[in-house]
């Protein structure tokens, strides 16, 4: 259901239109079909929308979509990612499960998963379509930079995405993209409480090994510095290894007492 349309703006781009925002239904819509499709899960991000969203501003007037997916917020997170996405989705509270339905309405040859406070290069469509094209590959992400000048955050950069290419396995925080074809074929991101980017990972990894990007998606260390550098590590590693170890995902969950603070 689709609310009531207002004239477009030049700045809104060429082929684009944007239509009234109304809560818990599709909010916008594009004309034509997208290159790209962008999903952003959020939930309680209204700090931060604006800004994640006036950075994806070039991307869309080139033909990507950009499609916010809210877990359930409880401040303005819908109502000021409108004037700045295609689409704003309310979904059940949950990484995977926000971006499955994004990726249901997405219409781009690719997907791509970003996290609110993660910023891609500004020619990401051009690289992910490009290279996923030129590769022969099907799915692939970013190597990561964490903003910032602590050495040590810059070392953790540096082991995700050395860890990432020796393994071909990718964390959302790296931009996770596929072709949409495949997405779909695949089965989408599992309903679990967390590690959903790493067991789509490996059933993606079945199919083929990524496409591993050395240009940088930068993020926020929001997390590392609410919760510690050292402590982040020890958690993360300690999930991830577990996870590995055949733990299962909501045995973690309790164990940690690990409840993810952003989608």
């Amino acid at each position: 259901m689709v609310a009531s349309q207002r004239a477009r703006s030049p700045a809104e781009g060429k082929g684009w239109s944007k239509l009234g925002c109304r809560r818990n239904v599709a909010l916008c819509s594009i004309e034509g079909v997208a290159t790209l499709s962008i999903i952003i899960p959020v939930l309680n991000e209204a700090a931060i929308i604006v800004d994640a969203l006036e950075a994806l501003a070039p991307l869309r007037r080139r033909g990507a979509e950009v499609i916010v997916v809210d877990g359930g917020s409880r401040d303005r997170t819908m109502d000021l990612a409108c004037a700045g996405a295609d689409q704003v989705i309310a979904a059940p509270r949950g990484r995977g499960a926000q971006m499955n339905a994004g990726a249901a309405l997405g219409r781009g040859e690719a997907l791509l998963f970003l996290h609110a406070d993660t910023r891609l290069p500004f020619e990401a469509d051009r690289l992910v379509l490009e290279g996923l094209r030129s590769s022969g590959r099907i799915w692939g992400r970013f190597d990561i930079a964490i903003a910032g000048q602590d050495p040590l955050l810059a070392m953790v950069a540096n082991a995700v995405n050395l860890r990432s290419r020796w393994t071909g396995i990718a964390t959302g925080d790296q931009a996770m993209f596929v072709a949409r074809d495949v997405f779909a074929g695949v089965g989408r991101f599992p309903d679990i409480p967390l590690m959903e980017d790493i067991a789509l990972s490996r059933t993606l990894r079945r199919v083929s090994w990524p496409l591993c990007l050395r240009d940088k998606v930068t993020t926020s260390p929001r997390r590392w510095k609410r919760d510690g550098v050292l402590r982040t590590i020890v958690l993360m590693w300690g999930l991830r290894l577990a996870y590995f170890l055949g733990v299962e995902p909501a045995t973690l969950a309790r164990h940690y007492g690990y409840v993810p603070r952003k989608p």
